[in-house]
């Protein structure tokens, strides 16, 4: 079992920062894939960002390339995702996950262990 706590959410200015923290916890993630996903009110849940815990390949969807950037610490066991820039398009519940593979997934099936999330509001 994986554990996984977000913190960092919260409400910003259009063009602000946030950095949104996923502690993880119950096992060792040298296997894993952790991803970063984001639903908004009446949409479904998208893929956002994901980085391999072996090799630290990531990617990103398109629309946050260049803004987001997804690390990871191994010693804290703790996943980052720094957001600049920030639109209001970008406001959504945010949620942190794992799953197995040492390849960089974007769909939500490859993911087995999930946060509660974590709500970014951005205004205007």
């Amino acid at each position: 079992q994986v554990q996984l706590v977000e913190s960092g959410g919260g409400l910003v200015q259009a063009g602000g920062s946030l950095r949104l923290s996923c502690a993880a916890s119950g096992r060792t993630l040298s296997n894993y894939i952790m991803g970063w996903f984001r639903q908004a009110p009446g949409k479904e849940r998208e893929f956002v960002a994901a980085i391999t815990w072996r090799s630290s390949t990531t990617y990103y969807r398109d629309s946050v390339k260049g803004r987001f950037t997804i690390s990871r610490d191994n010693a804290k066991n703790t996943v980052y995702l720094q957001m600049n820039s920030l639109k209001l398009e970008d406001t959504a519940v945010y949620y942190c996950a794992a799953g197995p593979g040492l390849l960089v997934r974007t769909m939500a099936e490859a993911y087995d262990y999930w946060g509660q999330g974590t709500q970014v509001t951005v205004s205007s």
